[in-house]
Order: C-alpha cells, then sequence, then structure tokens
C-alpha cells in the first residue's frame, strides 16, 4: 500500500462511526472524527429477527483491516460477499480499495433491509434492482471511486450455478459464518458451486475470516473443501490494529481457490 493510501485508510478507521456499538462495552470511542468516515446502523442485541446477521462480529472486524492492508485484490474488480450481515467490510472495500462492484449477500429479510439502509447512508447509490445481477460492461466508464453497488438474497442452499455464474465475480469474501457445522456445511456447497462457474477460466480467490470457536466445525469446513477439491491456506496475520476486539479470542482468514 503506498504510503498515501496507508495514511488515508489510518484516517478512515479513526472516525469510523458505529451508531450502536453491540455486545462490546466501551468507556470511549478511541478514534477522533475527521476525514472520511463509515457510519454503520446495527441491532444492541447479539441475536435480533431470529439471525446473528445485524451485528457486526470480530471477524468482520478483522477481514476488514486485511482489505485495508490489501486494497490491490479489490482494486477495479468485481467482489461478491457471502453472508454480509450489517456491511462494514463490504462498505470500508467500497469506500477505500475501489472496487469496480460490490455485492452484499444474505438471506434473511431484516439483514438485507439494514444492508440497504447501511449502503445509503454512506453516501453510496444502489443498483436500481438489488436482485439484478452485475455486469461487465466492455466499456465502463464509472468512476473507480464510485463502485456499482448491489444488495442480493442469496441462499446458500438453493442458489444454482448459472445463479452464482451471472454475478461474475473477480473475488469472494465472507466473515464470521463458520458459527455451526449446518453452516460451513452450506458455505462449502455454495463455494463448490462457485468453483463450478470457473471451469474454463482464471482461478477464483475466496477469503474467508472466522473467530476459532470449535475447532471440529472449522476442521469439518476444511474437509469439506477438500473433498470439493478447493485448495486453501492460512493467511499470514496482518499487522494493523484498527478495530477494538476480543484478542483473547482466535481469528483467521482463509484463503481459498476455487
Amino acid at each position: 500500500m503506498a504510503p498515501e493510501e496507508s495514511e488515508e485508510a489510518a484516517r478512515l478507521l479513526r472516525s469510523f462511526e458505529r451508531r450502536f456499538l453491540a455486545a462490546r462495552a466501551l468507556r470511549s470511542f478511541p478514534w477522533q472524527p475527521s476525514g472520511d468516515s463509515v457510519t454503520l446502523s446495527e441491532s444492541t442485541a447479539i441475536i435480533s429477527h431470529g439471525t446473528t446477521g445485524l451485528v457486526t462480529w470480530n471477524a468482520a472486524l478483522y477481514l476488514t483491516e486485511w482489505a485495508l492492508e490489501h486494497p490491490a485484490a479489490f482494486t477495479h474488480r468485481t467482489v461478491l460477499e457471502l453472508g454480509s450481515g450489517a456491511g462494514l467490510t463490504g462498505l470500508a472495500i467500497c469506500k477505500m480499495c475501489r472496487p469496480r462492484a460490490y455485492i452484499f449477500s444474505d438471506c434473511h429479510s431484516r439483514v438485507l433491509e439494514q444492508l440497504r439502509g447501511n449502503v445509503l447512508l454512506n453516501g453510496l447509490s444502489l443498483e436500481p434492482d438489488v436482485t439484478a445481477p452485475v455486469q461487465h460492461p466492455g466499456h465502463d466508464t464509472r468512476d473507480p471511486e464510485s463502485p456499482r453497488v448491489t444488495v442480493a438474497w442469496l441462499d446458500w442452499d438453493v442458489v444454482t450455478v448459472p445463479q452464482l455464474a451471472a454475478f461474475q465475480p473477480d473475488i469472494v469474501i465472507a466473515a464470521d459464518v463458520l458459527y455451526s457445522p449446518e453452516t460451513a456445511l452450506s458455505l462449502a456447497g455454495v463455494l463448490r458451486r462457485l468453483s463450478a462457474c470457473r471451469e474454463d477460466q482464471q482461478a477464483l480467490e475466496a477469503y474467508v475470516a472466522f473467530t476459532v470457536r470449535n475447532p471440529e466445525t472449522c476442521q469439518l469446513f476444511t474437509a469439506e473443501l477438500g473433498r470439493a477439491g478447493i485448495q486453501w491456506e492460512t493467511e499470514p496475520r496482518h499487522d494493523q490494529k484498527l478495530f477494538p476486539y476480543d484478542e483473547q479470542s482466535e481469528t483467521a482468514i482463509l484463503k481459498l481457490t476455487l
């Protein structure tokens, strides 16, 4: 990252504002508002309306830090995020990493509603049809600072290979989605279908950030990846520490080649 980009990333995160800091006790914010910012509205409850997706969890913070250290992974590319939740990671990438297009996705109606609100809250424009796939035009004249943003309903258990192929992602990310054996199996399944989209094309990279709550769940996930022929490796820990989260918990990022 260039020095000016590093400085801008630090400024963004220093000014990071969360309307509600759910499930965390902070006496004060460790940032002074200045310059560009990410504003996030989320639930005050860990579980609300039958989902955990209305709250930002540790691995999303960790993946955001990683993304800001590796902006080239997203620059001028189409990003598909699986299980976007409140949207922190995607909003930071849209503002700081200059993607061509960004697809937020989830399957819970309240999460999708909150996602759309957070996208608009941060001055980004939504595609008119939030379920429409993002197309790659022959001559994209859009300002690279203003990515094409979509919020899409995506159920991992029912989405088909043609539906995933229509998004035409260049990179896939996900955070805090390995919290149970069921979600691990569902995630492995949708990644296997994404891999099938790329049979005659360049391999697709995916990054999955997670907090190790149950090692058996992580082992189940990597075993399913092996059965699907998906290669994976653990990303080195990054240097930036920009967010307040539990340092006692083990958080990691897997890099997958689909």
